[in-house]
């Protein structure tokens, strides 16, 4: 087992303990960082970018070479971290022990560790990981003016406040494919775009984490359906997604996807619901609008060649879902969207 030992909370100088650990290619660019390694240790990326009020995005994409243990040892007051793993799994302690906790894929983790702990994460090997820190220096953060941080629970409100870290925290809570969705898209934010890079960047954070946050008060409120699903079922339900997508001009029915996946349809719409809060035919509509909206922007098909594309038999039923989905008809989007491109010409 190889370990790693972590002197400092801190982003920056975190980041630069790990490059010396990794001895990768570093690329820093609007004040992004990003550590490149394909060597003894493993091969893949992390990165690291710091906005303001001490928010901080730190994300990796990461195959080991051996088991890894990461133990921070310091004094510095914990960070919030709001964690969500799109692939693979690794386990966490408070204290360097072997009471471990597994933090498994699609399922949202909020973790913050006593002042004296020595938080440690355990990395496995030869195993696909991609993992998203959502990290919140709660001093910082609550000089943030309307941080409405009093708005939260009890629980969080009293963690922000925990300004000499003498409270542990560990949220295990629901799983979620929307905010997988939307680190897809947080990683998927053009990298050659300075100024609107960043500003998307941290927008599509905020909203991660308004979406994690949310989460949590519904674990805690009871509010997730009462209906089991195993983790088995949430990887059928993520499979489908990439099933119906590659079917979209197809009439993609419940009995379709039941029959693809194994899954009854009953299982099926509480798997939608407690995983996009949607239904099934809730969901392949907005996937059919917004693939819509794409064609509309991106290419010269006419509307009645994107309905057809997209598995909609009727144009104007079309367009009277465009227009309550989006408050503006299919003609008017495309319009709009030429006018608004000539004037910046």
């Amino acid at each position: 087992m190889k370990k790693l030992t972590l002197l400092s909370s801190k982003s920056n100088e975190m980041f630069t303990q790990l490059q010396d650990c990794i001895q990768g290619k570093l690329k820093e660019d609007c004040g992004e960082s990003v550590l490149t390694f394909d060597n003894t240790i493993g091969k893949g990326f992390l990165r690291t970018i710091d906005f303001n009020w001490g928010v901080s995005l730190f994300d990796c994409n990461i195959k080991l070479n051996e088991e890894t243990k990461v133990v921070f040892d310091t004094q510095d007051l914990a960070p919030i971290e709001f964690i969500f793993i799109t692939k693979g799994y690794f386990d966490y302690s408070e204290n360097n022990t072997d009471a471990c906790t597994r933090l498994e894929q699609f399922q949202n983790t909020i973790i913050s560790n006593k002042r004296i702990a020595k938080k440690t994460f355990l990395f496995p090997k030869d195993e696909h990981l991609k993992i998203n820190f959502i990290r919140i220096n709660r001093q910082e953060f609550l000089q943030k003016k309307n941080n409405n941080v009093c708005q939260l629970n009890q629980l969080l409100v009293s963690l922000f406040n925990d300004n000499n870290g003498k409270t542990s925290f560990l949220h295990s809570g629901g799983f979620s494919l929307r905010i997988a969705d939307e680190i897809k898209l947080l990683n998927d934010v053009d990298t050659n775009s300075g100024m609107l890079k960043s500003l998307s960047l941290e927008g599509r954070l905020y909203l991660i984490l308004s979406m994690q946050l949310l989460e949590h008060k519904n674990f805690e409120e009871n509010m997730n359906l009462p209906e089991a699903i195993s983790k088995e079922d949430i990887l059928k339900i993520h499979k489908l997604t990439t099933y119906i997508l590659e079917h979209i001009s197809d009439t993609v029915s419940i009995s379709t996807l039941s029959a693809e996946s194994g899954l009854s349809p009953k299982k099926l719409q509480i798997g939608f619901k407690i995983l996009y809060s949607k239904t099934v035919n809730e969901y392949v509509r907005q996937l059919k609008l917004e693939i819509s909206k794409d064609f509309l922007k991106n290419t010269d098909l006419s509307v009645s060649e994107i309905v057809y594309a997209i598995g909609i038999k009727s144009r104007s039923y079309f367009s009277k879902i465009f227009f309550e989905a989006f408050e503006i008809l299919p003609t008017e989007y495309r319009k709009h969207l030429k006018n608004k491109n000539s004037s910046l010409r």
